[in-house]
């Protein structure tokens, strides 16, 4: 059963055409109501769309990206390059042995999966060799002459002095993490790698890719898209009720509102822009958005307006 349709920031008057209250001022001008009743409408027949399958409230289906940062990491610049690209190096003893099986802790209950090992988590952690880098970040120092061979010679493009700083593995274990899933925040088997350069641990999930289920097809709305409604990308942050997202949004785009509708099963999000009359160029550019809902998001799935498919959580 649908509960509501939110427009955060807006008032009442600019979401219902001829039914703003006796003594109201009229709606400012450029401001179309039917960009919201098109949302309203959308929304709504993707929440109706929504029939995910069995793994979905049964099994695990993670809704975020298996590496999680448990603590506060503290990131340099140099540390968060080395992270986002998995430059590692270890210093530790990676056991090899294929590990028991773990359990996966939900809201709701317990569920028994085959787990990796941690030397096969660390490959994925690292796919490849970090680059030539002089060791753990250091204070500024000034560069070193130019190469003979220029800017153009191959030594001048790898990462240099304070822009290039792998990460050192110093210990592994297995523990857990939490991890944003179908079924609600997770605790999930995981290898831990404390790490040299940086305070808090890496974890990288250890389920086993037989026991990961996959994400449903998103079963969006056919049609065009409504003029200057916009999609969302993934979400950022989940407190309680207050929901922040991404919105995929123009340069040039202004007037970026967020939009939100709840469900009993799902939350539906998205927004709305004024697109400029301008020459711009065609970049498309993040935005974050924030909305409170009526009541805690809890496991329900968050919606992309546009597509349908439910958003993951942003890593890092």
């Amino acid at each position: 059963m649908r509960r509501s349709a939110a427009l955060l920031g807006l008032p009442l008057m600019m979401i219902v055409a001829g039914c703003a209250p006796a003594g109201t001022e009229p709606a400012k001008p450029g401001i179309r109501v039917d960009r919201y009743d098109a949302f309203d409408q959308r929304a709504t027949a993707v929440a109706e769309a929504w029939r995910p399958g069995t793994a979905w409230s049964k099994g695990y289906v993670p809704l975020q990206e298996p590496t999680v940062l448990v603590g506060d990491p503290e990131f340099t610049a140099a540390t968060k390059t080395a992270f986002l690209a998995g430059w590692y190096r270890d210093q530790a003893d990676i056991p090899a042995a294929p590990a028991a099986d773990g359990t996966v802790r939900f809201p709701d209950g317990e569920l028994r999966v085959p787990l990796i090992s941690a030397a096969e988590a660390y490959r994925q952690l690292a796919p490849s060799d970090p680059p030539p880098c002089p060791g753990p970040p250091r204070e500024p120092a000034t560069p070193p002459p130019a190469a003979p061979g220029g800017p153009d010679d191959p030594v001048s493009s790898r990462p240099q002095g304070d822009d290039c700083a792998p990460l050192t593995v110093t210990k592994v274990e297995l523990g857990t993490a939490p991890v944003r899933t179908s079924r609600g925040t997770a605790q999930v088997p995981a290898w831990l790698f404390t790490v040299l350069e940086i305070d808090g641990v890496i974890a990288r999930v250890a389920v086993a890719p037989s026991a990961v289920g996959a994400v449903p097809e998103p079963a969006g709305p056919s049609g065009p898209t409504p003029e200057g409604m916009v999609s969302a990308q993934d979400i950022q942050a989940v407190d309680g009720a207050t929901l922040t997202y991404r919105l995929g949004v123009g340069s040039c785009d202004s007037g970026i509102t967020p939009l939100v509708q709840e469900h009993d099963h799902v939350v539906v999000v998205g927004g709305t822009v004024v697109r400029t009359t301008d020459i711009c160029n065609e970049m498309l550019k993040l935005e974050p958005v924030e909305v409170v809902l009526k009541t805690p998001l809890g496991a329900r799935p968050v919606l992309d307006v546009i597509t349908g498919a439910p958003l993951r959580l942003a890593s890092g």
